[in-house]
């Protein structure tokens, strides 16, 4: 409860939240229930559970996620950082992203941007000298980033681990840094970041609203909080077709590719336990985000969640 008291300050403008929040501490301290997949766990086991969980997949977690999703997942994190829009500068906060993609993504479209802008200056100074373009492109291209940051935050050192070799092995490692750090207390000052991105991350969350509420307090003022994450299907015969592979084929590839059928069974009756678009939206709103929208990919498949810290 000590650890919670600095939000009082932040909460206590919306006043309903801060009662809630004492009675979540209650709740803690007493053990209180909550899910597991389907079924029914203390806090403290179902994260446990869910370290467990991550701890396992982390080595395969890249080639199942392409299983599962017959690769679109690639198209949906592409769709998330392409509405995110950084610019050379932007500091990003990528929590439950052990393994990259997503700090990857960013890197790449930032040095797109740079890139843009400096053939835009070059071609600015028609009267430069070859050796003067030489030089100022080098030295441009030192800078690739344009002092953009992004910090890849996770609780799980596997999945962590992971992504650290894919970055050595892919030559990620300008503006890219690694923590270790639970999404419900993030080790980070406030009004730090400009944007917060969780990509299929907050559902295995056990206190959704406290993530919510370090996502809002980790933000500068007119930062942005962006969330992918499986949703609620709106079309019927999609919704009975998607069921069916989800509970039929997932925990079978899992098993087959990773060795893992109850990891991957757990994944699927997360996706069904987790809050469908417009109460995940009023969640966010709760926690002090305006201007909050949500975007349906495939039907609601994934949602990509969006506010603002005004």
């Amino acid at each position: 409860a000590v650890g919670l008291c600095p939000y009082r300050a932040l909460l206590a403008r919306r006043g309903g939240a801060l009662r809630a929040l004492c009675g979540s501490v209650r709740g803690l301290a007493a053990g209180a229930e909550t899910h597991f997949g389907f079924q029914t766990v203390t806090e403290a086991e179902r994260r446990e559970k869910i370290y467990r969980v991550f701890e396992s997949v982390a080595k395969k977690y890249d080639v199942m996620n392409d299983s599962m999703t017959l690769g679109i997942h690639r198209v949906w994190k592409d769709i998330l950082v392409h509405k995110m829009n950084p610019t050379p500068g932007t500091l990003l906060l990528d929590v439950a992203g052990g393994t990259g993609d997503i700090a990857f993504r960013f890197i790449n479209y930032v040095r797109s941007v740079r890139e843009r802008q400096l053939q835009r200056k070059l071609r600015h100074h028609q009267n430069l000298s070859w050796q003067e373009i030489a030089e100022s492109y080098e030295e441009d291209k030192s800078k690739s980033l344009g002092d953009s940051q992004v910090v890849v935050c996770d609780i799980n050192k596997e999945m962590l681990k992971v992504g650290k070799q894919k970055a050595q092995h892919l030559g990620y490692s300008k503006g890219l840094s690694w923590v270790l750090g639970n999404a419900e207390e993030l080790p980070f000052d406030d009004d730090k970041f400009d944007v917060y991105t969780i990509a299929f991350g907050i559902r295995n969350v056990t206190r959704i609203d406290l993530a919510l509420q370090e996502a809002y307090r980790v933000l500068k003022p007119g930062g942005r909080f962006l969330c992918l994450e499986f949703s609620q299907v709106s079309n019927s015969l999609l919704s009975r077709l998607y069921d069916l592979y989800s509970f039929q084929v997932i925990p079978v590839l899992g098993e087959v590719i990773a060795g893992d059928w109850k990891s991957y069974q757990y994944l699927v009756e997360s996706i069904r336990r987790f809050p469908p678009q417009e109460e995940f939206k009023a969640m966010i709103e709760d926690a002090g985000f305006f201007k909050v929208d949500y975007q349906n990919l495939n039907l609601g498949i994934v949602a990509i969640h969006s506010g603002f810290k005004l």
